[in-house]
């Protein structure tokens, strides 16, 4: 297994790379990762080393963005294997973002999706000034700033032989800025401060899924399944993951609460609860004021039964 941050050499063959469960690990799903512009599989190697912790079998794909949707579709469905382990999941980056959403809207039988991971989606529609700006930090400078901010990475791709610089210029395919509506559950993440697509596109993409969770990474870059906050996004995918092992639907399995919200929610819980002693000491004393209103109207009886009784 290559290390984590070592760049592969310039003669390795671009494959499938994978990653396991800790032995004795039940597999807990299987995810198919979709590379984006200028990238291959070993760019998400922190990110498969991350989710495979967590119990997870996650092959990383050597898709291109010009590949047709039967060669991804059988990519995808080879890796995973004939019988994978449920539930299926395609997580794209890019370019790899928009051929997640066709992959999945296509409900091949050979690959049975059962939700997709949108991460920093290529643009659908034009975008004024798209593209990584030029300016006097030179073009690499500006295409990592336009990436990721996280210095780790930086090194890595700067070392990368293999990854292509220059590609985020490169157009996206037609048939990819088509519109996919898959079926399945959606986690759609995005950076709040990427350059390349703006964060309406994806709000918009998150609006028209059927059964979409939109995640923003504040002050996130392009590559935001790599970039600064890594950890938490990758945190926030094992939460999507478990909450759709656990209910299809997407019930939340926990939810937390802000202390500001939990102190509020106590108060309320404490005012409802002296409501409601408030109400039944009013029931008891009102019950008490009808039996003692019934025990001198039964002496009144009484006194008068006993004045009839000395009359007679």
């Amino acid at each position: 297994m290559t290390d984590l941050f070592s760049a592969p050499a310039l003669s390795t063959p671009v494959t499938a790379r994978s990653w396991h469960q800790p032995e004795g690990i039940a597999p807990r799903g299987t995810l198919l990762v979709l590379p984006g512009r200028g990238e291959h599989p070993l760019v998400y190697e922190r990110f498969g080393r991350r989710l495979a912790a967590d119990g997870y079998r996650v092959h990383a794909l050597p898709t291109a963005p010009g590949d047709r949707a039967e060669d991804v579709l059988a990519r995808a469905a080879e890796a995973a294997g004939p019988d994978p382990v449920a539930p299926v999941i395609l997580v794209g980056s890019d370019t790899g973002a928009l051929q997640a959403l066709h992959t999945a809207a296509d409900a091949d039988p050979r690959l049975p999706v059962a939700g997709i991971v949108v991460a920093g989606a290529a643009p659908t529609v034009p975008v004024p000034a798209a593209g990584v700006a030029r300016d006097a930090a030179g073009p690499w400078e500006t295409e990592l700033a336009a990436r990721t901010a996280c210095p780790a990475h930086r090194k890595r791709l700067t070392d990368d032989e293999e990854f292509v610089r220059g590609r985020l210029d490169a157009p996206v395919p037609d048939r990819l800025r088509s519109e996919a509506r898959p079926a399945v559950p959606a986690l759609v993440l995005h950076g709040g401060a990427d350059p390349i697509t703006p964060l309406g596109q994806a709000r918009e993409l998150a609006a028209r899924l059927p059964r979409a969770t939109l995640g923003v990474v504040h002050d996130g870059l392009h590559d935001v399944l790599n970039d600064a906050s890594h950890r938490t996004t990758a945190a926030v995918v094992v939460l999507w993951l478990e909450r759709l092992r656990a209910d299809p639907t997407g019930r939340p399995i926990l939810t937390v609460e802000e202390a500001e919200d939990a102190a509020d929610a106590a108060d309320a819980a404490e005012a409802a609860e002296a409501e409601e002693a408030a109400d039944a000491e009013e029931a008891e004393a009102a019950e008490a004021e009808e039996a003692e209103a019934g025990n001198e109207a039964a002496a009144a009886e009484q006194g008068e039964e006993g004045a009839e009784g000395a009359r007679s």
